[in-house]
């Protein structure tokens, strides 16, 4: 079939002045209509042209070797509709072509977010089938009113959900593909009629200035990627910091994937929804690479090989690693390691406190004021505590409250915890036992110290001002040097290798010593992680100016 593709572009708009000349992200709005009908001759027999009034217009399409039409001033006024206008324009090509057009599209220039894969199967839905015309249409359900009568009347039956509600389709300007036959200089539309159904993001027909931010914010979109790990062994802080940026990535089209054998993580990830992609290994990674094509790769999977990060650069325009020690760090955009500090780093290395992701719900909470009686004591050491300090601590709990008997501990037991069957609460001895919490900066904001693990939870503790002794999971979690006397922590190593009595003794010492506890707090509160999210946002997205 030979089709002909039509624009209509009028030079003059009222709402939004020389709309189609604007520049939207990079590009006159008109261009990504005309760079989607020429990409169409690839796979059919089109022709394209433009219609328009406008020389600068004109200028514009010409050089991008697209036939311009010039449309009567009758043709260019207000009030004309796109019917005589499309008329015209197939006219002109077909005695200028010596042709008979079989097919023919219009396109508006108002449609940016349109892809051409789009259009490319409407049209095979067109070709392929008898309808007179089909029309992009995006379905729109709701619940609506009317005037009948002169009286305000509902356009449904019943109330439902939006998603029990029956088809409503609105049409879009992206396009409308009829047969040559039904074109006149009234109508374009045939009688046989069906719709081709696309994205509310590709809907976007740019009408108003509001139109056009929405425009340029999905034309901004990027195809972000995570790839990260959750299991008892590690933890699940790496699934967690992933989370947390995805979540503050609204806009962006996000995607997890993880190793099969992540079974915490994956339940994590589930629940808050995000698409899921679970892998075996690097090797069926790379095919999801190939398949989903992010613009930006972030590894949150600890040290990679130069093998691994050859592999990934090969389909990814920008990689992100989390703290990323390994051999292939250098071959990363950027690699962010919060938990790290380091005196001398290559180009591509972020390190320090600054770059660490607080949760949102840390910098809405307040920190209490500080109380030289202690009277709660929290223990938390992550959703999986893969070396059961929780348990060690309870008994300890126990022991203590025998010479603090008013002193109440929580513990803030992680939904990935082996072993809950052993610890429930004992008010005798004036232990809470709170599993799995949702908002965890509340008890933090009503805690006088703490007993936690090395990881993520001592930044938390310290924007909430909570002074903690520091037990770490293993040899890599005590490498975070954050946790130190120079930030409010005091830090006894590697939890399995410390002795109960030392702890005991520790706690006791900073429970009889308010002065040294005000100190740590004072240490701790100097820290500002407010930005902390930002920075690590506007590394992924590469639009930094470190010197912030």
């Amino acid at each position: 079939m030979k089709t002909l593709i039509v624009i209509p572009a009028r030079g003059g708009s009222k709402r939004i002045p020389r709309k189609n000349v604007r520049i939207m992200c990079g590009k006159p709005l008109i261009v990504y209509s005309i760079e989607n009908a020429k990409a169409l001759k690839q796979y059919f027999d089109v022709d394209v042209a433009v219609s328009t009034d406008d020389e600068e217009l004109g200028g514009i399409v010409k050089k991008r070797g697209v036939e311009v039409i010039a449309r009567p001033k009758e043709l260019a006024t207000d009030s004309v509709t796109l019917d005589p206008v499309i008329y015209h324009a197939v006219t002109y090509m077909e005695e200028k072509k010596r042709c008979k057009y079989d097919t023919v599209i219009t396109m508006q220039c108002t449609s940016p977010t349109l892809k051409f894969e789009t259009i490319k199967n409407a049209l095979d839905f067109f070709e392929k089938s008898d309808w007179d015309t089909v029309i992009s249409a995006m379905n729109k359900p709701h619940l609506s009113w009317g005037v009948k009568d002169g009286k305000i009347t509902k356009n449904y039956e019943k109330r439902l959900n939006s998603q029990e509600l029956p088809a409503n389709y609105l049409e879009t300007g992206g396009f409308l593909i009829t047969g040559r036959e039904c074109v006149t200089e009234h109508g374009r539309i045939g009688e046989k009629v069906n719709i081709f159904e696309i994205s509310e993001d590709e809907a976007v027909d740019i009408d108003t200035y509001s139109d056009w931010v929405l425009c340029e914010n999905i034309l901004r979109r990027k195809r972000i990627l995570f790839r990260t790990v959750g299991k008892m062994r590690l933890g699940m802080g790496h699934v967690y910091r992933c989370l947390t940026l995805a979540y503050k990535l609204t806009g962006h089209d996000i995607v997890f994937v993880i190793d099969k054998d992540s079974d915490i993580g994956i339940e994590k990830i589930n629940e808050s929804n995000f698409p899921l992609i679970t892998i075996e290994d690097d090797e069926e990674f790379e095919r999801v690479l190939d398949r989903e094509r992010p613009d930006i790769l972030v590894n949150d999977i600890l040290d990679t090989t130069v093998k691994y990060m050859t592999m990934v650069n090969r389909y990814c325009k920008r990689v992100v690693n989390f703290e990323d020690v390994g051999p292939g760090a250098k071959y990363a955009d950027a690699v962010i390691n919060a938990l790290y500090e380091k005196g001398e780093k290559l180009h591509n290395e972020y390190y320090g406190s600054r770059y660490f992701c607080i949760r949102d719900e840390f910098l809405e909470e307040e920190p209490s004021e500080f109380s030289k009686k202690v009277e709660n004591i929290i223990v938390i050491f992550g959703g999986a505590d893969p070396s059961d300090l929780t348990g060690r601590l309870y008994s300890i709990a126990k022991e203590l409250h025998k010479e603090f008997p008013k002193i109440r501990f929580h513990f803030l037991v992680g939904f990935a915890y082996n072993h809950k069957d052993k610890i429930l609460s004992d008010t005798e001895n004036n232990i809470y036992v709170h599993n799995d919490v949702k908002r965890v900066s509340s008890y933090m904001s009503k805690a006088d110290l703490a007993i936690t693990s090395q990881g993520r939870t001592v930044f938390e503790l310290a924007s909430m001002g909570v002074p903690a002794v520091v037990l770490a999971q293993n040899e890599r979690e005590a490498e975070h040097v954050f946790a130190g006397i120079q930030n409010g922590f005091i830090n006894l190593g590697i939890g399995k290798e410390q002795d109960d009595s030392t702890i005991i003794s520790t706690i006791k010492w900073l429970i009889m010593t308010p002065n040294v506890r005000a100190e740590m707090r004072r240490l701790q509160l100097t820290k500002d992680f407010s930005k902390g999210q930002d920075r690590v946002i506007h590394l992924i997205l590469n639009d930094l100016d470190d010197e912030d």
